[in-house]
């Protein structure tokens, strides 16, 4: 239930540290286009979107929303709205064509460009080296699951890190690694869309390798860069509290989060995932104290919860779970150690236009439990929050998208409970700054702040964008007069 003083923007962000960053997210391949542009190579993406029957209606990321040569009026558009920050990724086909070897020089003169527009208008600047757009000459020698895309990842890093880096305020090296993994190895719903589970489990570990490696590799060029990671951890709830029950959301956890946290933070797997799965994670000695680098913040990707209950049988182990929507997998190599069941509902049958089901309470659920297992993790932002509702303008002109803006003040008002509870909690940036190319769903699905037309590119701020940006500068003036 919508929480009715969570929507009044003044009293909403009085509620928050003076402190606390807002902003607004997107990713290169859903917003930029210009795919062919300025000596940019081809990611798998750019395949995938291409291949029958992989994308809805066939769409793909060549146009997308025009940001490549829309970029200034974007900016002024995030200045409009009165954001303290901007996430976006940055496209490593756009640096190396080829993933490796020669650089593009236009493509760094474009980063270039965008990041000192965000300096000219007080943005603070938080790129992300890797949201899923991997340099399709790397998958032609194995790309995730092949131990030298992690050597590549690291090349790229330093790359854009010396170009770059003087003007971040925080980088992140990866983008949601479950999705490039398991949704996009084992599930087959991104790209590659492969479907083996020991290629997903081989992804893991090469991906946490990179991260590694990538975080070296940034602090070699500029040791003071704040470095994180952004992981769409999974909130996973048990279906009773039955022992059986609990143990299989202990399982559940260690299969899609433990195997990122673990690793980054404590520098070892989960013992009984490890004597399960480990051959299939293929590690090398010495890959653990790489992969365990110290961070200064890390990102929490969440949308929708997950309940699970024990199933011997485990015959769709993946069924529901995830961040981004339904799927099936079968049981496949995972099964004897998941050995779950995921329920298709929690509390309530409220779901955005995506499917998804609506439970604030999972952003919170999560939180409490990572920062009760992992001494060393860092402070948090909330790098991606947001809802797909699809309703366009009315013959105002008004986008009255009264849905998604309750979502955000539910969900922001979860937060405000996890901060009383000690969580570091630095700031909340929603998804997304406007609709763009929604993955495996094309353009059917509208998650932004600001409608797009995809045929004129006009932008248009919804309903839930102007409140949203009311609680931002509202925060930033309680904070002005807290500070005269």
């Amino acid at each position: 239930m919508t929480r009715k003083f969570a929507k009044d923007p003044a009293a909403l962000a009085a509620r928050f540290p003076k402190d606390f960053t807002w902003g607004v997210a997107t990713a290169a391949y859903q917003i930029e286009g210009a795919t062919r542009t300025d000596g940019r190579g081809p990611s798998i993406w750019d395949a995938f979107s291409n291949m029958p029957g992989r994308v809805f209606e066939g769409h793909n990321g060549d146009i997308a929303c025009d940001h490549y040569n829309r970029w200034e009026s974007d900016l002024d558009l995030i200045a409009e709205l009165g954001m303290d920050a901007y996430r976006f990724s940055i496209a490593w086909p756009r640096i190396l064509p080829q993933g490796r070897g020669t650089v593009n020089e236009k493509g760094l003169d474009f980063y270039d460009r965008l990041i000192d527009g965000m300096v000219a208008r007080g943005i603070k600047v938080f790129p992300t080296l890797y949201h899923w757009d991997l340099p399709l000459a790397l998958a032609g020698y194995g790309g995730w699951t092949d131990r030298d895309t992690a050597e590549a990842f690291a090349e790229y890093s330093a790359i854009v890190v010396k170009r770059l880096g003087d003007r971040m305020d925080a980088l992140a090296t990866f983008n949601e690694p479950w999705c490039s993994t398991y949704l996009s190895h084992w599930i087959g719903k991104h790209a590659p869309g492969e479907r083996s589970a020991d290629a997903a489990l081989a992804a893991v570990h090469v991906t946490n390798l990179a991260h590694g490696l990538g975080v070296q590799a940034a602090r070699a060029e500029r040791t003071n860069i704040q470095m994180g990671i952004v992981l769409n951890a999974q909130s996973i709830f048990p279906a009773s509290d039955s022992p059986e029950d609990l143990a299989a959301a202990e399982r559940s956890f260690q299969f899609h989060n433990g195997v990122f946290f673990g690793p980054i933070c404590d520098g070892a797997y989960d013992a009984e995932l490890e004597a399960a799965l480990g051959d299939r994670l293929r590690l090398q000695s010495g890959d653990m104290e790489t992969i365990n680098q110290p961070l200064d913040w890390w990102g929490f990707n969440y949308y929708f919860p997950a309940v699970v209950k024990n199933d011997p049988k485990a015959e769709n182990v993946l069924t529901g779970i995830g961040a981004m929507g339904s799927f099936e997998a079968n049981a496949d190599a995972a099964s004897d150690f998941l050995r779950i069941q995921a329920l298709p509902a929690t509390r309530s049958n409220v779901r955005t236009d995506i499917g998804w089901e609506i439970r604030a309470d999972g952003i919170s659920h999560l939180l409490r439990q990572v920062y009760a297992r992992y001494d060393n993790l860092p402070p948090v932002y909330i790098t991606e929050n947001g809802a797909c509702f699809n309703m366009g303008p009315d013959d105002t002109g008004a986008v009255d998208d009264t849905p998604r803006l309750n979502y955000i003040a539910d969900h922001l008002d979860e937060l405000v409970g996890s901060i009383a509870e000690g969580i570091p909690l630095k700031g909340y940036f929603a998804w997304s700054l406007m609709d763009n190319f929604e993955w495996a769903e094309g353009y059917k699905m509208r998650f932004g702040l600001v409608h797009v037309d995809y045929d004129t590119q006009a932008r248009t701020i919804k309903n839930s964008g102007h409140w949203y940006s009311d609680v931002a500068r509202a925060h930033r003036a309680a904070c002005s007069e807290a500070a005269e």
